[in-house]
C-alpha cells in the first residue's frame, strides 16, 4: 500500500509546480502619473543577459545609441518606451521611460 502513496506524490509534484507557474503573475511596474494610476507590463522588455543583437532582432534598431563608458564598458540604447544597459554587449537592465504628465492631453 505504501507505493500508491509515493506513486501519487510523484506524479503530484510536477501537476502542482506547472500550476505555480502558469499562475505566476506577469511582471508589471504601478507608476503614480498625477492621480492616476498607470500599470505598465515590463514583460517586453529585453531581459539580463540578451545579446545586442537579439534586441534589435526584437526591438528594431534603437532611436539612439550612446558610447560605451567606464571598465567594463557600459553602452546605453535609447528606444522610445525604454532604454536598455549593456555591459560589454549583453544586457544588463531595461528601464521604462516615464511619461510625460501632458501625454494623454
Amino acid at each position: 500500500m505504501s507505493i500508491r502513496p509515493a506513486l501519487f506524490t510523484a506524479l503530484s509534484l510536477p501537476l502542482a509546480f506547472s500550476i505555480m507557474v502558469a499562475a505566476a503573475p506577469v511582471a508589471a511596474k504601478l507608476l503614480l502619473d498625477g492621480e492616476e494610476l498607470t500599470v505598465m507590463d515590463t514583460g517586453n522588455l529585453p531581459a539580463r543577459g540578451m545579446s545586442m543583437r537579439t534586441v534589435v532582432e526584437r526591438h528594431g534598431e534603437p532611436r539612439r545609441m550612446e558610447p560605451a563608458v567606464g571598465d567594463p564598458p557600459i553602452t546605453r540604447w535609447d528606444y522610445p518606451d525604454f532604454s536598455v544597459f549593456f555591459e560589454h554587449r549583453h544586457v544588463i537592465h531595461s528601464v521604462v521611460h516615464p511619461r510625460s504628465p501632458n501625454a494623454d492631453h
